[in-house]
């Protein structure tokens, strides 16, 4: 793969991760992070666990069943994008 088709796939995925982002952010907004117990943060290390046990579930003990509702390869998108609200949170922009 050349450097410029890596960035193309960097850029497709992050685009995808983006537009995902948007769609749930507008289903469930902001309170659903930023009320979690213990706090935003708190939540979202919650989720990305959950997440991360989904994708254990997936890869090691389910790899040759098809998934009911997310995939591998759409839970990795959501922890993606657990990962930019946390940012957001950190950095003060996540609305309350």
């Amino acid at each position: 793969m050349t450097e410029v088709e890596f960035e193309k796939e960097v850029k497709k995925i992050f685009d995808e991760a983006y537009t995902l982002l948007i769609r749930k952010h507008r289903d469930y907004g902001p309170k659903n992070i930023s009320s979690a117990p213990g706090g935003a943060l708190n939540g979202l290390i919650v989720r990305k666990h959950d997440k991360f046990e989904r994708i254990k579930n997936l890869f090691f003990v389910r790899q040759n069943d098809k998934p009911q509702f997310e995939t591998l390869r759409e839970s990795f998108i959501d922890d993606l994008n657990y990962s930019a609200i946390a940012m957001m949170v950190i950095d003060g922009k996540w609305p309350e």
